[in-house]
């Protein structure tokens, strides 16, 4: 991709609207472009990165059996209504069509999932179901702030799990948790991104959240020293002695935080706010106070909004049930966000290369001499097409206009993982220039081995 033909229009300047870290650079770089507060366009270059933060998310939601759909935005009042959430949804966005009826736009789906999934599910034989979807939702957030981290349409992907009995749902939910990790560490967020124990908001009274650690996060968590489970400060402190496990080894209790995701605490389990709260998978009351920003949620809804529409099932008796079902999200517009937040420097954005807009940055050095300018110029058409021919996605910039301080301080602020430089000094060893973004030094790699550098 030539940059020249590319609409990449960067700033010098961070816009003085914006406070946090990821609104400041994206606009920067020419990621994304604010139409109003919370509202966002992604442009090209900011496209590309929030699809290569899709297609993660697709792959790890179809390897554990995930079946993509896509549901509608316009939803009808009578669905809100059936759950009880038209008149408490606080976030929801109402509208009226012209045929006077009340419609909302979808910030969540699960008033739409269940009905659908009675055209689906007739019997025991027809679950477990997996159905997931990647769509725009809306929210009437009141404080639309902090960049792609809270905004009021933002992208987001919904899984929902349909079971017969609730030990099939643990199941299943322990799978979700290990490939929202997986999904993280792809995203470059792996060793940021814990575990947390939080309130379950409007969908169930305990959920668990994946936060991902930065100073640029809303949240406050506290994480267990011992076992690495963190609880939301919306919780804590709390006692939760009743929930350390029983009669166990130490090395029972040292895994004990496995069994997190086949029970949530009830009642029970909170018991009363004290100085010294104790971890619910260990015991430990060493913790570690974290500024944090929510990545993506799991819950067991249970019965919640399948009961409300009816959704049952015939078991192998014959007998009708009520569907049991889970919810798992995840953004990838507010994952895209947090990766900025965590993976910057004082030049601009550094991406990581399964989610970057480009594999690479080839950037030119103008010679005096003309034949030479010719022979660079060649050297970085070929390489940048055998590259592509290779399937790696180059951003080859061609521009005449701008000093090479620009096109350095450009490369910087965008952040491509990696940088070519081809110029006459190079050329002079048959080579080209290589530097991560994220390193400091440089080195020379013969222009034939480069091939083999990004095999």
């Amino acid at each position: 991709m030539r940059q020249s033909q590319f609409p990449i229009k960067t700033q010098k300047e961070a816009p003085k609207d914006e406070l946090s870290i990821n609104a400041k650079l994206l606009i920067r770089a020419g990621f994304i472009n604010k139409l109003a507060a919370g509202i966002y366009s992604f442009l090209p270059l900011g496209l590309r990165v929030l699809r290569q933060i899709e297609n993660i998310v697709r792959r790890e939601m179809v390897a554990i059996g995930g079946l993509e759909l896509l549901m509608p935005a316009l939803q009808p009042k009578d669905n809100w209504q059936q759950t009880g959430r038209w008149e408490s949804f606080d976030a929801l966005f109402r509208l009226q069509g012209v045929d006077k009826k009340d419609y909302a736009l979808g910030a969540t789906h699960e008033e739409i999932i269940s009905p659908l999934t009675k055209n689906l599910v007739l019997s025991y034989k027809d679950l477990p179901l997996y159905l997931f979807q990647i769509q725009t939702k809306f929210r009437n957030e009141p404080r639309a702030k902090s960049g792609l981290l809270r905004t009021r349409e933002f992208s987001m992907k919904d899984l929902y799990s349909f079971h017969a009995n609730q030990n099939d749902l643990d199941q299943y939910y322990k799978k979700v948790e290990s490939a929202y990790f997986k999904i993280f560490a792809k995203c470059g967020l792996g060793e940021k991104t814990f575990l947390t124990l939080a309130s379950g908001g409007s969908f169930s009274k305990y959920s668990h959240e994946f936060q991902t650690i930065t100073e640029g996060g809303e949240d406050t968590i506290y994480i267990c020293q011992k076992c690495k489970l963190a609880i939301n400060e919306e919780i804590f402190p709390l006692d939760y002695s009743n929930n350390k496990p029983q009669n166990s080894s130490q090395t029972e209790r040292n895994n004990s935080i496995n069994n997190q995701n086949n029970r949530l605490p009830n009642k029970t389990d909170i018991g009363t706010k004290r100085k010294n709260p104790t971890c619910p998978a260990c015991g430990s009351s060493d913790f570690k106070k974290a500024k944090a920003v929510e990545v993506g949620n799991i819950f067991k809804l249970g019965t919640k909004y399948s009961a409300p529409f009816d959704l049952k099932f015939r078991d192998a008796d014959g007998k009708e049930k009520i569907v049991i079902m889970g919810c798992y999200g995840l953004g990838p517009s507010r994952l895209m966000g947090a990766i900025v937040e965590v993976w910057h420097d004082e030049k601009g954005i550094i991406w990581p290369k399964e989610v970057a807009p480009f594999v690479a940055h080839l950037i030119t050095v103008n010679s005096q001499r003309s034949a030479i300018n010719n022979q660079i110029e060649k050297t970085a058409k070929t390489l940048e097409a055998k590259l592509e021919k290779q399937g790696v996605e180059i951003l080859y910039d061609d521009r005449q206009d701008v000093s090479l301080g620009v096109k350095f301080a450009d490369a910087d602020l965008i952040g491509i993982p990696t940088r070519i430089v081809i110029s006459e000094k190079t050329l002079e060893k048959g080579a080209a220039e290589i530097k991560k973004r994220n390193e400091k030094k440089a080195e020379l790699i013969a222009i034939n081995n480069l091939y083999k550098f990004f095999a």
